[in-house]
């Protein structure tokens, strides 16, 4: 009896993972995914119009010039490239050889010109969501503010207008901000929205460090029913 299409899809995955392990581009823990899952925990009525022209970037904090960036100064002033990485979520899917276009972040903040003492860099969302980063993977080649995936305007569903992606074949996904505002640069760590609640600070994909040691959780679920509960 002939395979199923859903069996031979299955199986068709199965060996593009393990061709994806033995070139070893799947981190211990992940399985690999070609859909694009939506994980964000804000509500919609938090996130910003989905609109370019609305858009404005704030580098602040340890840096000698403070920029204020619009879409139009972000792609006129800057080298626009597109970059293909693969992407690694926390909640353990892999999504391999993604494309995005944008601006590399090492360009802007090379602009703010960082004071001696920056050794961080904390992304902000519209939102008041935050994610932390040691500054060396924010100026990672592949790190980027990008405004496009795939050849199309970035989706609400994974942060349009505008979001960050932060070295992605080194740190789990949510290290990269979505509805972006602002970089600051700080001499001092600051963790994130998901750190303060249990996620590990590094969050590096090659070491499984998605929680804290001493947070006592397995699963994403775990960090949000703790974060609910009364």
């Amino acid at each position: 009896m002939p395979s199923s299409p859903l069996n031979v899809w299955r199986s068709e995955r199965r060996e593009k993972e393990r061709e994806a392990r033995s070139a070893g581009r799947m981190p211990p823990g992940q399985s690999l995914t070609e859909k694009f899952p939506v994980l964000t925990y804000e509500s919609t009525r938090k996130w910003p119009v989905n609109d370019l022209s609305r858009f404005a970037l704030d580098v602040f904090g340890d840096v000698e010039n403070h920029q204020r960036l619009d879409f139009e100064t972000l792609t006129r002033e800057f080298e626009v490239v597109d970059l293909t990485f693969d992407i690694h979520c926390v909640t353990r899917w892999s999504k391999l050889g993604t494309t995005w276009r944008g601006v590399r972040i090492r360009d802007i903040v090379d602009r703010a010109k960082p004071k001696g003492n920056a050794k961080f860099l904390i992304s902000h969302s519209t939102t008041g969501y935050t994610a932390n980063v040691p500054l060396e993977n924010a100026l990672s080649p592949n790190s980027l503010v990008t405004w496009q995936f795939d050849g199309k305007p970035l989706e609400p569903d994974h942060g349009g207008p505008v979001r960050g992606i932060v070295d992605p074949e080194t740190l789990y996904f949510w290290k990269s901000a979505k509805f972006l505002s602002g970089f600051e640069l700080s001499a001092t760590d600051q963790p994130g929205f998901w750190e303060r609640l249990g996620y590990h600070n590094r969050g590096n994909i090659w070491q499984e460090e998605r929680f804290r040691s001493d947070s006592g959780f397995d699963t994403r679920r775990d960090v949000i029913r703790s974060a609910e509960s009364p």
